[in-house]
C-alpha cells in the first residue's frame, strides 16, 4: 500500500528530464500546493546528483514581473538566445515567469 505522503506530498517535488539532466526541481513551501497567492515569488531548488554538482541550484521564481522590468543582459531567453531547457520546463506551470539563477551559471 502507498503510504499517503507519497500520494499527496507535502512540499512541491518535480522529477525533471531535461536533455542531459535528470534531476529533482523542488520548493520548501508547502503553500505552493494550496494557495495560489504563494505563486507570486517563491523558491524552488534543482538538484541531480551529478559528480559535477557539488550544490543544489537555487531558483526565484517570479511570476509576475514583466519583461520590460528585467534588463536586458539579464534575460537568458531574449531572441537569438538559447533558453535553458530548466527555465521551458518551469514556464510549463508557470507560463512568462521571470527565473533567477541567483549567481549559478545557467545552464541548457
Amino acid at each position: 500500500q502507498v503510504s499517503p505522503g507519497l500520494r499527496t506530498p507535502r512540499l512541491p517535488v518535480w522529477l525533471c528530464g531535461v536533455p542531459g539532466r535528470h534531476g529533482v526541481l523542488f520548493g520548501t513551501d508547502s503553500r505552493l500546493l494550496s494557495h495560489w497567492r504563494a505563486e507570486r515569488v517563491f523558491h524552488l531548488y534543482f538538484y541531480s546528483g551529478r559528480q559535477k554538482q557539488t550544490q543544489t541550484v537555487h531558483l526565484t521564481i517570479d511570476t509576475h514581473s514583466c519583461h520590460w522590468e528585467t534588463a536586458p543582459s539579464e534575460d537568458a531567453c531574449s531572441p537569438g538566445k538559447r533558453c535553458p531547457a530548466l527555465e521551458m520546463a518551469i514556464r510549463t506551470k508557470w507560463a512568462g515567469a521571470t527565473i533567477s539563477w541567483n549567481g549559478t551559471d545557467p545552464f541548457s
